[in-house]
Parts: structure tokens; sequence; C-alpha cells
């Protein structure tokens, strides 16, 4: 890196960059990318309190390349990645335009229409952002940008911590707060964990500011206003703004709901029920040009509208949480091994080696290709139950899972579980492991009723198995009242936790750290409704 200035950089003798914005976990430098002749933004991880953290770098360089496999024309394009002095950075689109929370600020209440158009494109960035396991936690007016001709940009998935949970007993392991206090949802404040539900309640917080102006929690410390994050019910925008619509000032509601299970189902059924709305989208004032020139984007974005007919508008499928989770298929019976012709071992270990060096690399969707064609190949030539076919399976699940696609991973790891138990019965410790390992994904998508059902059958064999006071046993207590806690089930978190403390007293002493983790968390569940 080297500049004539401490205004200027030239960033490995191609990008020349001055800086433009710096907050949070990101510092953001615009300028020219001189191989390629095109505006970039760079965007630098920034260390809390300037101090190198290796566990941040490889959540950054894993966060990465999801951000990157997520093509969307609402989400800017990722040009490279790189690491200068040990901070990796993003080469990004560089989008012009004015940021909602700007436009908020010298408007205040935004017209109903914009809002809601505002919202549905934000809809349509989330439905693939979630439908690829990636949440991104920190949804805000700064973060929406509008270009010249109404599009909208969601900006910082680069910056957003994925759904990265190796070990989700480690849920709250970073000891950051992550997201804004104004648009963090009740399962960010108590638990610090995000999901898909999480996403949809900062769109509320940012529908409740574009139609009234003000935002639906203040306080005068960040902790005041995550105390009514969690406790406080929020108004009606037509307490404010009385010509709302009902239905639209009730969905904004629902978006609120305390509870995540009391949201809508998905980003696609509130894209569906903000349609409606997007009527009268007259001029916006600043650097927008009236809706009737024909730009570009609008050109293209009209011919599209209409390739499928007048319900292309529309994303196919019934709203609800039928479509907001992928349906988990049932893991198949074993299969003998046939024959597979010119496969043999060597070919299997060559593409195991494959597979693993691109993990290594965080290459994890490569890696997960590579292993699945394997995976199919290898049982055809030796059998499901084939030690060799087992391991594969095993590095799938896991580099679905590290690779942040827990959709993908939960069957995978139930059919490992079930080829396991088939095979050295039931009551394994990996049998158990990968039954984990399937219910955590599920949390981690939101599915909540899942995770949770899943666990308790779980807690039932293990309790059976190792015993009531067997440290496994006692951690996934632990965890079903943390999920239980960050979907919103305060009264059975609190009837979770009760007794794991008193037996963790019993067992340990009340000074052990799994005491006060536990104590904590009881304290959380204890005081929200």
């Amino acid at each position: 890196m080297s500049g004539g200035s401490s205004k200027t950089m030239v960033l490995e003798g191609r990008y020349e960059l001055r800086p433009l914005a710096s907050g949070g976990m990101g510092e953001v430098w615009e300028g020219h990318d001189t191989r390629l002749d095109r505006e970039v933004a760079v965007k630098f991880l920034r260390f809390p309190d300037g101090v190198h953290d290796e566990q941040l770098v490889r959540r950054f360089i894993r966060e990465s390349r999801i951000t990157a496999r997520l093509e969307h024309p609402g989400v800017p394009a990722v040009f490279d990645r790189g690491t200068h002095e040990g901070r990796p950075y993003l080469v990004m689109q560089r989008v012009h335009g004015i940021s909602v929370s700007d436009l908020i600020a010298e408007e205040g209440e935004l017209p109903v229409g914009w809002a809601a158009a505002i919202a549905a494109q934000v809809c349509a960035v989330l439905t693939a952002a979630h439908g690829a396991s990636l949440v991104h936690r920190d949804l805000k007016p700064s973060n929406l940008m509008l270009e010249p001709e109404g599009t909208v940009k969601v900006l910082d998935f680069g910056l957003a911590v994925a759904l990265d949970r190796n070990d989700f007993s480690q849920i709250t392991r970073t000891g950051q707060t992550l997201g804004t206090p104004a648009y963090m949802a009740p399962e960010q404040v108590a638990v610090g964990m995000s999901t898909p539900q999480s996403d949809l309640y900062a769109l509320g917080c940012v529908l409740h500011q574009m139609l009234t102006g003000q935002q639906p929690f203040t306080g005068s410390t960040a902790y005041a206003t995550m105390n009514k994050q969690v406790s406080e019910p929020p108004q009606s925008v037509r307490v404010h703004r009385p010509e709302v619509p009902a239905a639209f000032a009730d969905l904004v509601l629902q978006l609120l709901a305390k509870k995540p299970e009391d949201r809508p189902g998905s980003a696609q059924e509130v894209y569906q029920r903000l349609l409606p709305f997007t009527s009268d989208l007259g001029p916006l004032p600043g650097p927008f040009p009236s809706p009737q020139l024909p730009g570009p984007t609008r050109m293209y974005a009209t011919v599209v509208s209409r390739v499928f007919g007048r319900g292309a508008a529309a994303v196919p499928g019934r709203p609800g949480k039928e479509t907001a989770t992928a349906s988990f298929p049932k893991p198949p019976r074993p299969r003998p091994a046939p024959s597979a012709p010119g496969f043999d071992r060597s070919d299997l270990s060559r593409l195991r080696k494959q597979a693993l060096d691109l993990a290594s690399e965080s290459r994890y969707s490569q890696a997960a290709d590579v292993l699945a064609s394997a995976v199919g190949i290898a049982e055809q030539a030796f059998g499901s139950l084939d030690a060799d076919v087992m391991d594969l399976r095993r590095h799938l699940a896991e580099a679905l899972f590290d690779g942040g696609d827990y959709r993908r991973a939960a069957p995978v790891f139930a059919v490992l579980a079930a080829y396991l138990a088939e095979r050295d019965g039931p009551d394994g410790e990996l049998v158990f492991r990968y039954r984990l390992r399937e219910a955590t994904c599920h949390a981690l998508v939101g599915d909540a009723k899942e995770a949770l059902e899943l666990m308790r059958r779980l807690l039932s064999d293990e309790q059976r198995v190792y015993g009531p006071g067997d440290p496994r046993v006692l951690e996934l207590r632990r965890q079903i009242g943390l999920v239980q806690l960050s979907s919103g089930q305060h009264e059975q978190a609190a009837q979770t936790l009760r007794p794991l403390l008193v037996d963790l007293i019993r067992l340990h002493g009340p000074d052990h750290p799994q005491v006060s983790g536990v104590r904590a968390l009881l304290e959380q569940a204890e005081r929200t409704p």
C-alpha cells in the first residue's frame, strides 16, 4: 500500500483509494480500479480496539465467499478479495444514490408507495440471502441505497456475520454486540442470535421509520434502546400517520412481534403482502429522474416483469412458514454395493484430498460439489455403509456446514446419522453428534420448532445412554434453553434453565463458569415477557 498523503492510498498497485466512511466493524474507501478502469468501493475489516482477531479474519474470508455467491441485482457485486497488513478487504461495486437514512432525514415521512417499494425490493434480496443461509444482521436505513432510477441496493452483506456456528453452544462467544440497537431483534439482544426472522424484525423497524420519520424504539443509551426492543410493545404507525392503510400498519406490527414465530413466515411472504401498496410512485425530491423517463434499468425491469405474464410479479408458492424453510427429506435406506467399473479406492482418496484442499482454502462450495459427486460414485462402487463412503459423507456435511449452507447440510447430517445407526447401532456417540448437528442447522435457519423437536428426542436418548449427570446431557439441556430463549419462548426457556442451574450448582458449586453462563441466560428469560 502506498500513497502521497494520509487521505489517499494505492492498494496492490491497482486500486487508487480515498476514505469514504468508517463505523462498526468496517472501514470503507472509494476509488478506481486502474486495471479495469472502473469505480470501486473497498471495505476493510476493522478489529475492535485495534487488536487483531484471527477468528474475525476467518469469518470475514468465509463471509466474502458466501457474499460473492449471492448474485442479485439488489446486492453490490463482489470483484476481489485480499489481505493487506493483516486486514482482509473486499473490493465491491461502487453504488451511487442516496441512503434511505439520508432520504428520511431530508424528507421525514416517505410516501406510502415508496416505503412499500423500497421494503419490497429489500425482501427480494432477503429471499435470496436467506435461501443461501445468509443473514444480514444489521439491516438499517443507512445500509439501504436508493439509486437514481429507484432501485435499491442492500449494503454491507460483506461485513455482516453469517450464520457461522460450528458449536451452537458458543453462540455468544465473541462477546461483541453485532447489530445496531435501534434495529436489533429481541433475540439478538437476548442471546446474540440472528436468524432470517431477525432480519424481518429489522425491516419492520425500517418500515416504521420510513412511514413515520421516527424509529420505533429509542433510548438515552444503547442499553435502554435494546431493553425496549425486548420488552416494550410497538405503536402502530397509524398513531403517527392515520392515512397509512390498516393492512400495511398491521404488517409492520407483525414484523415487530417480539417472538420470531409471530412474525411473517418469510421475506417472500412480506414481499407479497407489500406489493398491493407499491402504487402511486410519484417523483421523489433529490437526484431522481421522473418515473416517466425510460432509464436503462427501468426498461430492463419492465420487460422482465412481462416475461411470464401478469402474475410474474408475485413469487411462486404459497406464502408463510411452509415456504420459508426447505423441506428435509427422510434418510434413505442403505444401499448395497453394486458394481461401478473404473472407480477404485485410489480415485476415492484423490477426490477426498481434492475436496479437503479446497476446504482448507475456505472454498467450501467447491469442496461440497466435489464431495457430493464423489459420494454418489463411491456409493455405487462400495455401498452406503462402507467406511470410506461414510467418511466422504461426513466431509460433505461438514463442508456444507462450514460454508454456511445449513439447508443442504441438515439432510446430509440426518442421512449420515441414519447410516451410522444402521451400521453401528442407534446409541453411538457419532450418531448423537450428527443428530445434534442436524438440529443445529434447523436452529440456524430459524426453524426453532423442528430444532427443538430433534433436540428433545436426542436428549431422551442421551439421558438413557449416558445418564442425567453426563456433561453432554447437561450441555444439550443448555442448548435447548438457548434455542427457546432465542425464539422468544421465554417461559419455556426458564422452565428448562431453572432445574439445569440447580443441577450444575450441585455438581460444580455456585462459582463455576457454566453456572454463571446458565444463570445469565435464566435471568434474561425471567426478565423478558
